[in-house]
């Protein structure tokens, strides 16, 4: 069962009607905020290629280039029994 409900002053005020008993013990798992744009003023680096991720698999020959490589896994998800 899912009752939505507000936090105020304290309390969770129930936003509907609750079927439960009074003196119920109830556990709630509050969602979390929407994350909503990343701040790019905390970044450390101006531009993606300043990030210290960028090119960490230049060196590597088995996944290509970024469109093989998700076309790659794309294929297996789709076609699983196809290697």
């Amino acid at each position: 069962m899912s009752i939505r409900a507000i936090y105020k002053d304290g309390v969770f005020k129930p936003l509907e009607d609750v079927p439960v008993k009074e003196g119920t013990e109830v556990d709630v798992y509050p969602r979390r905020e929407p994350a909503g744009k990343p701040d790019k003023s905390k970044r450390p680096w101006k531009s993606v290629k300043e990030s210290p991720a960028y090119g960490i698999w230049k060196d590597r020959d088995d996944i290509g280039d970024g469109v093989d490589y998700v076309n790659r896994i794309r294929k297996y998800r789709r076609h699983p029994d196809q290697n």
